[in-house]
């Protein structure tokens, strides 16, 4: 392992150097870590009193960002014995497998059987880990980690995708519930929905189409983001084709349809993988919508993309932008009354010059204090060279002019 030495951070490129180094050497640590060669070894992880099992196929050679991964959840849910849920992981090893041409695909087991098999509160810390040892050990792109899922896997899609999405490049849904969840942290993550026309159960067919409609609706109420799909499979049930090459008949119109107008159909492309593989992570978007009531409970992180709560903060919606040419950040609604943090790094913003940062209280103007500490729990933090910052600044203490 490289000895940790202490780096001049005098300009952006030593910034640079200095998060090269210590990503360096945290993939050094990682890869001598006992525990997380374990993990690999025997595909399972533990957190508290639960394990995650998984099953993984690496398929062809990586590029020059490493491998795109797929993690596919299994459908199945509540019930009293494994088996149901132990059947449904083994078919989710193949389900989708055969449309990856190039990529790691891992089909997690859910580590309880409850109706939300993919979303106990340990599932989330479980799912970095996963992303994390990814990254690793297998070269996985962090800007390109797909969540898919079918069923019960379509519910766990639902519910992972918000609370996760600063780890998601796009994510696809198929014959689950969505059972309330808020969808409004989907601003940078694109989703597609699919439903059987008669998936009548719980109201699927219906409840699918609603939630296009919510995305519709979110994309006008903020201005942009929350790039949808939905399909309605003409006269399927609760099982249809999302993975196949051929195209599907699907309902041109599903609100008309849903009004009881229109069952005019078109052929589609409904192959999940060819949907998420069109798309890669921002790490660093410039703009942010997050919701903090809707957050994986047990995550380690308190951070959202380039921002951070103050841990005892559990509730709100903060919309923060940058813009990199007036070296400014924008902080358009804040309902925390400041009790957040922003993270910046030299890819933002230029941190040897005054940076503006505007809220709707008024506009400060502040110096980045630099910390080689930063970069080195912020690289800790999520495991993920996107995700190291240099300077935070703590909104609760800007100076207003």
């Amino acid at each position: 392992m490289g000895e940790k030495r202490t780096i001049d951070l005098i300009d952006q490129t030593a910034v640079k150097e200095a998060r090269d180094i210590i990503w360096q050497q945290y993939i050094e640590e990682q890869k001598q870590d006992e525990v997380r060669k374990r993990e690999i070894k025997e595909g399972v992880m533990t957190y508290g009193d639960v394990q995650m099992r998984y099953g993984m196929d690496i398929i062809g050679e990586p590029d020059e960002e490493g491998y795109p991964l797929y993690i596919a959840l299994h459908g199945g849910g509540q019930s009293d014995t494994p088996d149901m849920n132990d059947q449904q992981w083994a078919h989710m090893g193949i389900y989708y497998k055969n449309s990856v041409s190039h990529g790691i695909y891992v089909n997690p087991r859910g580590v309880r059987d409850t109706w939300d098999t993919h979303g106990n509160p340990e599932s989330f810390p479980l799912y970095d880990r996963l992303i994390e040892n990814m990254v690793v050990f297998h070269q996985a792109d962090p800007n390109r980690v797909y969540l898919l899922g079918f069923s019960a896997g379509g519910d766990g899609v639902y519910i992972v995708a918000p609370r996760m999405a600063d780890r998601l490049a796009a994510t696809h849904m198929s014959a689950g519930h969505p059972n309330g969840t808020s969808v409004t942290n989907l601003y940078n993550v694109p989703i597609q929905l699919q439903v059987g026309m008669n998936d009548t159960a719980y109201d699927r067919h219906k409840v699918t189409i609603e939630y296009g409609l919510k995305l519709d609706s979110l994309e006008t109420h903020y201005d942009g983001g929350y790039t949808h799909r939905v399909f309605v499979h003409k006269n399927k049930g609760h099982n249809f084709y999302d993975n196949k090459e051929e195209d599907q008949a699907v309902l041109a119109d599903p609100v008309a349809w849903l009004k009881g107008k229109n069952e005019s159909e078109i052929y589609a492309d409904t192959n999940a993988i060819h949907f998420l593989k069109q798309y890669k992570r921002e790490p660093l978007p410039g703009r942010i919508v997050w919701d903090l009531g809707n957050r994986g409970e047990k995550r380690n992180t308190n951070c959202f993309y380039w921002l951070k709560r103050n841990p005892e903060v559990t509730q709100g919606e903060i919309i923060a932008r940058f813009d990199t040419s007036l070296n400014k950040i924008i902080i358009e609604r804040d309902t925390t009354e400041g009790q957040f943090q922003i993270l910046v790094n030299e890819e933002m913003i230029d941190l040897f010059a005054p940076i503006l940062v505007e809220t709707p209280k008024g506009c400060a103007s502040v110096r980045a204090n630099l910390s080689e500490k930063l970069i080195r729990e912020t690289t800790y933090d999520r495991g993920d060279r996107n995700f190291q910052f240099v300077a935070a600044i703590d909104c609760s203490q800007l100076d207003y002019k």
